[in-house]
């Protein structure tokens, strides 16, 4: 038998290769059918030779992409029933093994990203236990301190693997963590006074003795089932009431009156330990944090002593008279709660929600801890019902997943998100564009300006400085005549807009079929408007002196018109690329469809284009023309219209 398993395990070392390269099976189970042994008999040999193809691989330069598809193959081979459903997590122990811990870090995240296939019910039932015992390796190979973040992954994991009823991650027999120990002084000879005073002037004195007590009922909050014996319970009760009155007599100043409050709740403090040096303890009972936690201690164990729990001794039961000190007790502690600022009430009914459902918590583990199943209760008819069993939330969102969308919790939530669950895509959709338009934005300026009587300074939207400067930022975005040239000095930014105001109304739809004696009366009134305008006090000026190197290079330049030589010179150069530079001119998808429709050649198609833009828009001139070309990269066609431009001026 020996030599068979060895020849088979061999010659599936020589087909697990070839299969591996080829990311395919197929060799596999060919083999397997011309063999006449079981199923069972075939995949040990098979899962030895996975393991030795590992070696090989782990032998060789560690490269982590490659274990992953090893053991991807692995996970395919299980599937098609060649292999045991143990081998990818046995695999993966090994890899785990050998591997450095950087290494194991990034070999983990596969172990995370496939959790839900590690959770299907072919792996789950065989493999748990094999992942449990290889996350335990990792944890015992790290450090807490050091590598914080990925024994927190590697717990994460832990959690969403198994299922919340594991009985392997729960705490079943009750058991109380005796290892957090409390240390403190017991050293009488520092004892020292401690005077606190209040508003009402009285004095409480914090000595040695009561230091012992205080930190001394810690003992009985690690472990509650000593207090079932008589002496310690006498013990504790003494020292719980001395603690108890002593915070009954220390008041504290309610939030308002005392700033320092104000500070510590902004800080959101919060210490899993305290210090327990005797001379802090006077200084801590004033501590609001302090003082719950505490609080906070003795109701967490009423509770447990009052509770039904399932595996405590039959001996551990409380008494008449001692239950009816508890009662007392606990009224005392909610008392002390809803005194102690701020918002006491508040967080002492919060305290008491919790403790309630805490009740449930020890019921369910009182019960096994049955698989948790929620019931739905649905109505056919006023006198009949009848309840099904609802689904459990990890099966919706495997199902969810398997179907490539999101389970969110409800339906309309879930279908809300699923409409587009690539959030960046989402946001750059057309319909997540707020930014208005010229002519909604500008429609109340413009219907100021169309009234027949001025309107007030203080009503004028265009001597609004916020209204001013979000004016800009749309223009800056959406109007073709912030960027231009122009040769009038502008001093106040109403003047400015106004400006831009008229020429928005005038491109808009209607405007066009005025008369031509109007447009020219406005484009007189807009070389006019600024040299007759007054500056406004709420605006910044340009002034002359600062701009005047700048207005002067400006007032030199010259318009150049095109001629219908240029425009063929032109043409031909931006032939090829003359749909990008229809996009970066303006026209729209279907205009430039149009040009290619009218026109079989490209010269023709650019030189219609361009025609019509030196026709129709106001700014086109040689000079924008070159900035363009010169932004396109278009640097042959550039060259030519600077010529041109050169041979004009010259």
């Amino acid at each position: 038998m020996g030599g068979k398993f060895e020849s088979l395990r061999v010659e599936y070392q020589d087909v697990l290769r070839k299969c591996f390269k080829s990311k395919s099976t197929e060799m596999i189970e060919a083999k397997a059918k011309l063999t006449t042994k079981t199923a069972v008999d075939l995949k040990a040999p098979l899962d030895q030779a996975f393991r030795d193809i590992l070696l090989e691989l782990l032998e060789e330069e560690v490269d982590v992409s490659v274990l992953r598809e090893f053991v991807d193959f692995c996970v395919l081979s299980c599937r098609k029933e060649l292999s045991n459903p143990t081998m990818p997590v046995v695999l993966l122990s090994d890899i785990f093994d050998a591997l450095t811990l950087d290494a194991c870090q990034e070999m983990f995240l596969y172990v995370e990203n496939n959790v839900e296939v590690w959770k299907e019910n072919l792996f789950f039932s065989c493999c748990k236990n094999n992942l449990l015992r290889l996350c335990n390796d990792l944890l015992r190979r790290l450090s807490r301190s050091t590598a914080t973040v990925f024994c927190g992954r590697i717990l994460l994991f832990l959690a969403k693997f198994f299922p919340f009823s594991e009985r392997s991650g729960l705490n079943i027999v009750s058991e109380f963590n005796l290892e957090n120990t409390t240390e403190y002084g017991t050293d009488s000879s520092q004892d020292t006074v401690g005077d606190i005073d209040g508003d009402d002037k009285k004095n409480a004195v914090i000595d040695f003795t009561f230091y012992c007590k205080f930190w001394s009922l810690q003992d009985f909050f690690r472990n509650p089932n000593q207090l079932y014996s008589k002496v310690q319970w006498k013990l504790f009760c003494t020292y719980a009431s001395s603690v108890l009155n002593t915070f009954q007599g220390l008041k504290l100043e309610h939030v308002e009156n005392n700033g320092a409050y104000c500070d510590e709740i902004k800080n959101k403090m919060y210490f899993s330990k305290y210090l327990t040096s005797q001379k802090l303890l006077d200084l801590q009972l004033y501590d609001v944090n302090f003082r719950r936690a505490v609080l906070l201690q003795f109701l967490i164990l009423f509770q447990y002593l009052s509770s039904s729990v399932k595996f405590k001794s039959d001996s551990f039961e409380l008494k008449t008279d001692q239950k009816e000190w508890i009662q007392s007790s606990t009224d005392k502690v909610y008392s002390l709660l809803r005194e102690t600022p701020p918002d006491g009430k508040r967080f002492a009914e919060i305290a008491s929600n919790i403790l309630s459902r805490e009740e449930y918590w020890n019921a369910w583990k009182n019960d096994g801890c049955p698989e948790l199943k929620k019931l739905i209760v649905t109505q056919e008819s006023p006198d009949k019902r009848k309840s099904e069993e609802r689904p459990l939330l990890g099966d919706l969102i495997k199902e969810a997943s398997s179907q490539g969308k999101y389970y969110m919790g409800s339906p309309e939530l879930t279908k809300l998100w699923n409409l587009c669950p690539d959030n960046l895509e989402a946001c750059k959709g057309k319909e997540r564009d707020f930014l208005p338009t010229l002519e909604d934005y500008f429609a109340d300026a413009i219907a100021q300006m169309e009234l027949p009587t001025p309107v007030k300074d203080e009503d004028n939207l265009l001597k609004d400085g916020n209204y001013g400067w979000r004016a800009l930022r749309l223009l800056a975005k959406r109007s073709p005549h912030f960027f231009t040239y122009s040769t009038v000095i502008m001093n106040p930014l109403s003047s400015y807009l106004e400006m831009m105001v008229k020429k928005i109304a005038h491109d808009r739809q209607g405007r066009a079929q005025e008369n031509s004696q109007e447009s020219q009366q406005g484009d007189a009134e807009e070389e006019n408007l600024f040299k007759d305008t007054q500056v406004d006090e709420n605006t910044e000026d340009i002034k002359p002196s600062e701009s005047e190197e700048f207005m002067d290079d400006k007032n030199s330049r010259v318009e150049h018109k095109i001629t219908s030589s240029q425009l063929q010179l032109f043409s031909e150069k931006v032939a090829p690329s003359w749909k990008k530079l229809a996009n970066k001119l303006g026209f729209k998808p279907d205009e430039v469809q149009y040009f290619t429709q009218e026109n079989t050649k490209e010269v023709d198609q650019a030189k219609n284009m361009l025609q019509l833009w030196f026709d129709d828009d106001e700014d086109a001139t040689l000079d924008n023309f070159l900035y363009i070309l010169e932004g396109l990269e278009m640097e042959e066609a550039a060259e030519l219209v600077r010529n041109e431009i050169n041979s004009m001026d010259s």
